[in-house]
């Protein structure tokens, strides 16, 4: 091991045991590989020790564990230990059932990282760790394209801080100020996750979803009975309406008669109510990160912004700040949850602990599009069809845009696997499911026959960035789906009143020329696609535009509900098989679902996958 090394120090960063696991290879500042453990366990959120991400991540570098400079792991567990040990105390004894849950694990993993680190890895050296809000911080500023600026993370809960705000110049990162735990804006909105009906952790975006079809009606009675909220952002939450200091429930019986009846259970019918309170904690977050971010503004002096925490996920939250806060520019760390805080760790030692200067180029990030995972070579996948029988067709490099354009635009949902897999939970063209925006049926067919979720669910948009302003009210590059921008008002069409009619009927309404990626206020969660950054992927839109007139596509993740975005060709077949999806493109090779041997499997594979 090179226990001195300033240079040529190959850093792996280590995140999990809370959700999200991850493992990140950075070599003399640059970030080499990248991915969650969910991708290749298939159990989503996957929190367990990521020993097949650090595998992958050791193979794209070529290197042995034994090669390693540094292991760093993106949190303090015993700081962490602490804060459960004394909210445990404080409560007492009515967290004792909470408690005996938490503590095998805790002695058992959580407090003995290198211990798990040598028995799942080899690994003998040993381990640094960062502070969790840290490592978020460093993963938000240092792949920024910005020399200096301010940077803010919020999100649950780390050891004992739920946000921080600070800034960064050069190398050098300085974190001012903290909130701490109980008082957390991620721990309340997710809350009103559970309350609404759906998972903590995994549900959060369902429900920024849902609050378009309500009314904020709830907002002024969450900040004056759950709340007390200050004019820099930081909040108070009145604990006597939650139980997730003791209990095995986020709120208790008091919240749920201040919102009008118990909490709505899973899988059951979405009534007003949940609309209206999706509405209305989603303007409480956005008032809050607005007044955190101007408040950074006023402490930093700074005119750009660096976010992180799994908050930085509310892609709606983060275009207010763009368009209502004081900074001029913002990014956000594309793996903005935990699982970012295996990069952020890893990056912190080269910059910080060993003291390496940072260079910035002006405009471009050093994310690589967020495309850190596996790839796949067109003579594996077609090693793996042969395996399975699959009937494919290979096309040339040149005319496959073409190809894949074509039946998009026929009306075929295509299943698309090309390149490295993305880092973070947003598929961006290299594991993601492809469609015509401009049909009437695609969101009812795709939500409903392919991913099967939610109907109510939008579907985002990506564009071609040169040409995303004719589409959308929107002047800068989205490349990682984490702004929300309206579409242009030329292109709305009118909506009848809102008043009566159910939320299905409201989703049959067509609201634009591109009715499949215009959410019910006519939003749509952007991906500007760079002919640089992901070739492959632009030359499928620029083809599709040839053929259309439009330059957009409709882009959701390569998976169903409860299943972890596909990562091999194996996954995406599988995937493939089991839906309704018309094409697959894995590389060159083309699949038509009509060609395939029929799909058989001796269960219901909907039994293998927890619903998120």
């Amino acid at each position: 091991m090179n226990t001195n090394a300033k240079t040529g120090a190959t850093i792996l960063g280590i995140s999990c045991f809370y959700h999200d696991a991850a493992a990140c290879l950075v070599r003399d500042g640059d970030v080499l590989a990248a991915a969650q453990e969910e991708r290749f366990t298939r159990k989503k959120h996957d929190p367990s020790f990521p020993g097949n991400a650090v595998r992958y991540c050791l193979e794209e570098a070529g290197i042995r564990i034994d090669d390693l400079s540094y292991v760093v792991f993106y949190d303090k567990p015993f700081l962490s230990f602490e804060r459960i040990l004394m909210t445990y105390l404080t409560v007492a004894p009515r967290g004792l059932r909470s408690w005996l849950q938490a503590m095998p694990r805790w002695l058992g993993q959580k407090l003995h990282v290198p211990k798990v680190l040598k028995k799942e890895t080899g690994y003998e050296g040993d381990v640094l760790y960062t502070e969790h809000h840290e490592a978020h911080a460093a993963s938000a500023f240092y792949p920024s394209p910005f020399e200096e600026a301010a940077v803010l993370t919020i999100d649950g809960v780390g050891e004992w801080a739920t946000a921080s705000y600070g800034f960064g110049k050069g190398k050098d990162l300085t974190l001012l100020k903290e909130l701490h735990f109980p008082d957390s804006l991620g721990l309340l909105y997710s809350a009103f996750t559970y309350f609404t009906g759906f998972r903590v952790n995994s549900g959060e975006y369902k429900l920024m979803g849902l609050a378009p079809y309500g009314t904020p009606r709830y907002k002024e009675r969450i900040l004056s009975e759950l709340m007390d909220m200050k004019e820099d952002g930081s909040l108070r939450l009145n604990l006597s309406y939650f139980d997730f200091l003791g209990g095995l429930r986020m709120t208790n019986k008091r919240f749920s008669a201040l919102f009008g009846g118990p909490p709505r259970s899973p899988e059951t019918e979405i009534t007003q109510r949940e609309m209206d309170i999706a509405a209305s904690i989603q303007a409480v977050t956005e008032e809050a990160v607005l007044k955190m971010a101007r408040h950074v503004h006023r402490e930093t002096g700074l005119n750009k912004l660096c976010l992180a925490g799994g908050v930085a996920l509310n892609c709606v939250a983060n275009g207010r700040i763009l368009r209502n806060g004081p900074f001029e520019e913002i990014w956000i760390q594309p793996a903005a949850g935990d699982a970012g805080g295996a990069l952020g760790a890893a990056l912190s030692v080269w910059h910080r602990f060993l003291g390496n200067e940072r260079v910035t180029v002006e405009g471009k990030d050093r994310q690589k599009g967020s495309y850190l995972g596996p790839r796949f070579s067109n003579e594996a996948i077609k090693d793996f069809l042969e395996t399975v029988g699959a009937a494919y067709h290979e096309v040339q490099d040149q005319n496959r845009s073409a190809v894949v354009a074509e039946q998009i635009a026929e009306g075929k949902i295509v299943g698309y696997l090309a390149g490295r897999m993305e880092f973070g939970p947003r598929a961006l063209g290299a594991r993601s499911i492809l469609g015509d925006p401009r049909r009437d049926d695609t969101q009812t067919v795709m939500n409903l026959k392919i991913k099967y979720r939610e109907s109510f669910r939008p579907f985002a948009p990506s564009v071609l960035e040169e040409k995303a302003d004719r589409y959308f009210e929107s002047d800068r590059p989205s490349p990682y789906m984490l702004l929300v921008a309206d579409v242009k008002a030329e292109r709305r069409l009118p909506q009848p009143s809102r008043d009566g009619m159910p939320m299905l009927e409201r989703l049959k309404v067509k609201r634009s020329d591109i009715p499949a990626v215009t959410h019910l206020d006519y939003s749509a969660r952007l991906q500007t696609v760079n002919s640089e950054t992901k070739p492959d992927y632009h030359g499928v839109i620029s083809e599709f535009e040839r053929r259309t007139g439009c330059p957009v596509l409709v882009n959701t993740s390569f998976n169903v509900r409860g299943e972890p975005i596909v990562c091999t060709p194996r996954d995406a077949y599988r995937c493939f098989m089991r839906t309704e999806m018309d094409v697959l493109v894995m590389e060159n090779c083309v699949l038509f679902k009509e060609e395939q041997p029929p799909w058989e499997e001796e269960t219901d594979w909907r039994n293998e996958l927890e619903l998120d």
